[in-house]
Parts: structure tokens; sequence; C-alpha cells
């Protein structure tokens, strides 16, 4: 009897030993896991510098030049877009295509700027466009007699050819950024031409859209949105 309390009690020390080795032993296991899972993590993407003030001041001015065309009748900048590659051919002109390009270039300024003068209402139910004069408005396509309502809102103001001015140097501005326009004119400019095709656009667009802001147009002609206000 006397031995087998002896053998008994020489057996738990060794297994209370063992207990905190295996802690150590999990926990360097453990720690050995996360060295490896570190390893083979992605590294983390490098973080962007955040742009300056003077970049930040080109992008604004960029965008704005190119929100530009929001402010010509649709028309108008689809005809351009889809006539001046073939009065052009492709930016490489002779002198007919280049008084032809010309001419097309007057003919959507014209009616860029004759545009902010149009002006649309509705009626009865329906849509009708009109040309702003001084006492009221002169509609195009009227049908309901001697029916006319009350137009003197729709006349003519000074502000209207504020806008129509604006509109043919926003005109300008687009065309002055389109490549077969510019090599239509231009083929080899020298370096101040250059220079100035690439200021004069932005210029126009960030005075233009200021003034656009300082005196918003109220009217939505021909080839502007028609809202629920008219």
């Amino acid at each position: 009897m006397s031995l087998r309390t002896r053998s008994k009690s020489t057996k738990g020390p060794s297994t209370t030993i063992q207990q905190p080795q295996q802690q150590e032993e999990q926990e360097e296991q453990d720690e050995q896991q996360l060295l490896i899972e570190k390893k083979e993590a992605p590294p983390p993407p490098p973080t962007s510098p955040s742009p300056s003030l003077s970049q930040r001041a080109v992008t604004q001015t960029l965008s704005s030049t190119a929100h530009l065309a929001n402010l010509l009748p649709t028309g108008t900048l689809l005809a351009f877009h889809l006539l001046t590659p073939i009065f052009t051919s492709n930016g490489s002109c002779d002198s007919t295509t280049r008084l032809l390009t010309l001419i097309l270039l007057l003919a959507l300024a014209s009616s860029c700027f004759l545009a902010s003068f149009t002006d649309s209402f509705t009626y009865n139910g329906r849509l009708y466009y009109g040309l702003a004069t001084p006492t009221g408005m002169w509609l195009f396509d009227y049908t309901e007699g001697n029916n006319v309502p009350d137009l003197t809102k729709y006349r003519l103001r000074l502000i209207d050819s504020v806008h129509g001015v604006l509109s043919v140097l926003v005109f300008i501005a687009v065309a002055l950024r389109d490549r077969n326009t510019v090599n239509c004119f231009y083929p080899d400019p020298e370096k101040e031409t250059q220079e100035a095709l690439d200021i004069i656009p932005i210029g126009i667009g960030l005075i233009s859209s200021l003034l656009f802001v300082i005196f918003p147009t109220r009217r939505h002609g021909i080839g502007y949105p028609v809202t629920s206000q008219n």
C-alpha cells in the first residue's frame, strides 16, 4: 500500500509541470502563425498625395470648360459634331473646305445667338415655341386662332442679348477644343499660337461660367431642355 501511494504522489507534480510547457508551446505556435499571416498579407496600397491648390484649380477649370456644352442648344451642338469632320475632311483642309468650314461655324454661332431669344410655354396641354419681341412673343406654330394668352412676361429683355453673346463665346470655346477645327485653320501652329489655343478656351470657359451663374437664364427655347415651369 505504501508503494502505490508513493507512485501516485510522484505522478501529480509531473502533470502540473507539463501543462505550463504545453501552454507555452501553444502560444509560440500562435505567434508564429500570426507572423506567417502578416508576411502573406498583401501590402496596403500606397496613399496618393493630396492634390495641391493649383492642381485643384486646373481640374475645376477643365471640368467647367467640359460642361460648357450644356449651355448650348442641343441641335446646334449635334450639328457641329456631325458636320465638322465632313467639312474639314477630318482636319485636312484646303482653301475650299476651309471656307466652307468657316461658313458652317458662322451659321452655327448665329444659331446659338438666335436660340437665346426663343422661348416656350404650355397652353391647353400643348407646348408652343416662339421668338421674344419687345411686346411679348411671336409664336411659330400657334393654332388656337385669336385666343392668345398673355405673353407679356416673355418679352425681350437686355439680359437676352447678354445670354446670346455668351452662347456665341461658349460655342467659340467648344470649337477651339475640337481637333478637326483647329487642324483645319492651324495645321502647323507656332509655339505662341498653340499656347493661345490652349489658354483662350479655358479663359472663355471661366468668364462664361461665372456670368451664367450671375445672370442665369429663365428661357427654355429651341434646343434647350423643357421643364415643368414652361
